[in-house]
């Protein structure tokens, strides 16, 4: 039977991709206080590979592109308005974070 990695806080990291992946950097950090653990910039202004960390958890995120790495994450309108992506964030007052994420919509 399969035992957690040792020394390791998160076991589970979700992994998206961004048409504008600089972009959601930025409003991730901003709207919900990620921190930019690492930014592998791509080519052509894309992001190739980011982690970034909230607490002690991290999500992995980088660039929408057309390979095999690519197509498993398809945008809403290609699924009918389906999302094809989300992640479950622990925090310790869900009205305020909600509070300081709307603000940053703008």
């Amino acid at each position: 039977m399969p035992s957690n990695p040792k020394n390791t806080v998160s076991t589970v990291i979700p992994a998206m991709r961004y048409r504008d992946a600089n972009a959601a950097i930025e409003w991730l950090c901003k709207a919900f206080g990620f921190e930019k653990h690492l930014v592998v910039p791509g080519e052509n202004r894309t992001v190739a590979h980011a982690q970034l960390t909230f607490g002690n958890g991290m999500i992995m995120l980088g660039s929408a592109r057309e390979d095999e790495f690519g197509q498993w994450v398809k945008p809403p309108r290609e699924t009918g308005g389906i999302g094809t992506q989300s992640a479950y964030v622990i925090v310790e007052d869900a009205d305020a974070h909600y509070a300081r994420a709307n603000a940053r919509r703008r």
